[in-house]
């Protein structure tokens, strides 16, 4: 979840979690000068760049982007009337397993 958007402030919490990381000398001089090019403590760097990484994973397995008519065709499928799935029938007059105790 992000610690702020753009209609929100930045919430002020507290760092008590530890992260280690190990990285090579090249790699931290990318993320040093990276840092001192944004005005940032290497730390808030990291950490926001790790954020950032995190929720587009995490975006990425709940948004779908797709063309306009890829949504048209599913718009389409979801209007369609149901079809006979017998399957699914036998599935739902089931009684659900946690329901029995």
């Amino acid at each position: 979840m992000p610690l702020h958007t753009e209609s929100s402030p930045p919430r002020i919490a507290s760092r008590s979690a530890r992260l280690g990381l190990r990285a090579t000398p090249e790699q931290e001089t990318v993320l040093r000068r990276a840092a001192e090019v944004a005005h940032k403590s290497l730390t808030d760097f990291i950490l926001d760049a790790a954020c950032q990484a995190a929720e587009q994973t995490l975006l990425d397995q709940r948004l779908f982007m797709v063309s306009g008519s890829q949504y048209q065709a599913l718009l389409d499928m979801l209007d369609r009337p149901p079809s006979d799935n017998p399957g699914l029938a036998a599935l739902f007059s089931r009684q659900a397993p946690w329901a029995s105790q």
